[in-house]
């Protein structure tokens, strides 16, 4: 249905939302879960737009944490190298070119190191502001990161408008209280105010105070 809503900063989700980075993120944790004998829908339900350390600690509730860490940076860098089929979501790179000059930043639960991979691999510019998982204490769903990106760019919460797919980033952007656009197939299950298929229903266009955001 279309739509449309103003905003004076976007912040958007890396995985899922920008790139598609589905087969190979599922491959790795599911090659992570099977010695433990954990239920593949179980982890694949469970990983998404989450910290790595996080969902070890919500699959495997009784381990210790230290392990947890150990093992999620060795996921990252298997992660950051392992990108073949790592492609761009449709609109994004249009997306990224419209919010060039406008406050915007991604926020992501990957590291510095992946997300640079990633956007690399699929060819994508990664913007000036980047809130990636070393600058946060808290992983989605916590707020934590979209408040830091709202506060950095010097934007009100509520004049942000969150692009996210996943259950853990649609509940983080509005518990930060911000207009939430889901992104793909699984988003409209999770309640953002907005839907799409892909970025390509996006427009963007300056207005008088920040800009509109135009959805097809």
């Amino acid at each position: 249905m279309a739509a449309s809503l103003t905003a004076r900063a976007a912040l958007l989700d890396m995985d899922g939302t920008l790139v598609d980075s589905t087969a190979v993120v599922e491959q790795l944790w599911w090659e992570w879960a099977q010695p433990h004998g954990l239920d593949r829908d179980t982890v694949l339900k469970t990983v998404h737009g989450r910290q790595g350390w996080q969902s070890m600690s919500i699959l495997l509730p009784e381990r210790d944490h230290a392990i947890n860490l150990e093992e999620n940076q060795e996921m990252l860098a298997r992660e950051s190298v392992e990108t073949s089929g790592v492609v761009e979501i449709p609109g994004a790179a249009a997306l990224l070119r419209a919010l060039e000059s406008l406050p915007h930043a991604i926020v992501t639960s990957a590291d510095v190191a992946l997300m640079t991979a990633r956007m690399g691999a699929a060819q994508l510019p990664i913007p000036a502001l980047a809130i990636t998982a070393e600058r946060v204490s808290r992983s989605k769903p916590d707020p934590e990161g979209f408040l830091l990106a709202a506060t950095t760019l010097g934007v009100d919460a509520a004049d942000c408008v969150v692009f996210e797919d996943s259950g853990a980033g649609i509940r983080a952007g509005l518990d930060a209280g911000m207009t939430v656009i889901g992104v793909g197939p699984h988003a409209p299950e999770f309640g953002p105010a907005h839907h799409v298929d892909d970025l390509s229903q996006i427009e963007i266009a300056p207005s008088a105070d920040g800009f509109e955001v135009r959805i097809s």
